[in-house]
């Protein structure tokens, strides 16, 4: 029995750090990439070009897989219609060509902690819908589906949360949150590790992970970290407030809107910004496949950011 695994999303920030960790496990992997190419070379791997919405590239990613890991998905955009075609719809679609293939039997959703509350942006929304999507079209047949929900997730190729980590630890500490809240975290390294423990068990559900800080960091917390990383000291924490913040959103949005570009920063961001509970629980997760995260915090910061690392007291 073929032991391939087809990736969507492969030359993302996620995709590749999965792809590289699939083939040292020795695994064959078969890649979908859209417009970036992916910068891995390997015996083993096999790309295919094409979108979510190609039935003909899905169709041969998946012929001879026995498994696929879906990452592909939009973190910027306008409403919903810029997120529900890619990270609801394209979920539906990549399941139903999964559930015709001969040979796929495993399919594992990395969706977002964001899913958790839907309510809160058109992107939370649409990873909640791409999950009861999954569930809706595999309901009934052989296809045994998992769903992750990884925290923030940070590593090298990370262009969203990476920036602002770099920022702090060159002494300016953006501070969007509320007081008193608090989120988890996860290296991508481990993120791909436990998305292969999960591929590889029987588990079937929906698994929170986190790195293994218990109980989530507050933004003091990560810029201490930084800061220690950082070889510095404290630095200039800067408070945004909510009016500030959500005027800066009103007017990109508006802008993105004229111009037609894809925005990050909006109204539903902020709303994920300002959300005071973003903690993970390991426990379901670490029993359905036995996983365990590897990367601290500040081990995985030390090689990204700029200044000498400081042992962590």
């Amino acid at each position: 029995m073929s032991t391939a695994v087809a990736v969507t999303g492969a030359s993302g920030f996620v995709g590749q750090a999965l792809v590289a960790h699939l083939l040292a496990c020795g695994r064959p992997v078969r890649a979908l990439v859209h417009r970036q190419a992916l910068a891995i070379s390997h015996p083993d791997l096999v790309t295919v070009t094409g979108g979510l919405s190609d039935a003909a590239a899905l169709g041969q990613l998946m012929d001879g897989a026995c498994s696929i890991i879906h990452v592909a998905g939009r973190v910027r955009g306008r409403d919903d219609a810029d997120f529900m075609p890619v990270n609801a719809e394209g979920v539906a679609r990549v399941a139903r060509v999964a559930m015709e293939s001969t040979s796929v039997a495993r399919f594992v959703l990395v969706s977002s902690l964001a899913a958790r509350e839907p309510r809160l942006s058109p992107y939370a929304a649409s990873k909640r819908a791409g999950e009861a999507m999954l569930a809706q079209v595999a309901e009934g047949s052989a296809l045994r589906c998992a769903v992750l929900r990884p925290p923030a997730i940070y590593g090298p190729g990370d262009k969203e949360l990476l920036p602002l980590l770099k920022l702090m630890a060159r002494g300016l500490v953006p501070m969007p949150g509320v007081d008193g809240a608090r989120a988890s975290l996860l290296h991508v390294n481990d993120l791909a590790n436990a998305a292969v423990k999960l591929l590889d068990s029987q588990a079937q559900g929906t698994y929170e992970l986190h790195d293994g800080h218990d109980a989530g960091y507050s933004w003091e917390e990560i810029a201490t970290i930084v800061e220690s990383v950082a070889g510095r000291g404290r630095g200039w924490h800067l408070r945004l407030p909510e009016g500030v913040l959500r005027s800066v959103a009103a007017v990109n949005l508006l802008a993105a809107r004229v111009f037609g570009y894809l925005p990050m920063m909006t109204p539903g961001k902020i709303n994920e910004l300002r959300h005071p509970d973003w903690v993970c629980d390991n426990t379901e997760i670490t029993l359905a496949t036995g996983w365990q995260p590897n990367i601290s915090l500040h081990d995985g910061l030390s090689p990204l950011l700029p200044g000498r690392t400081v042992k962590p007291l």
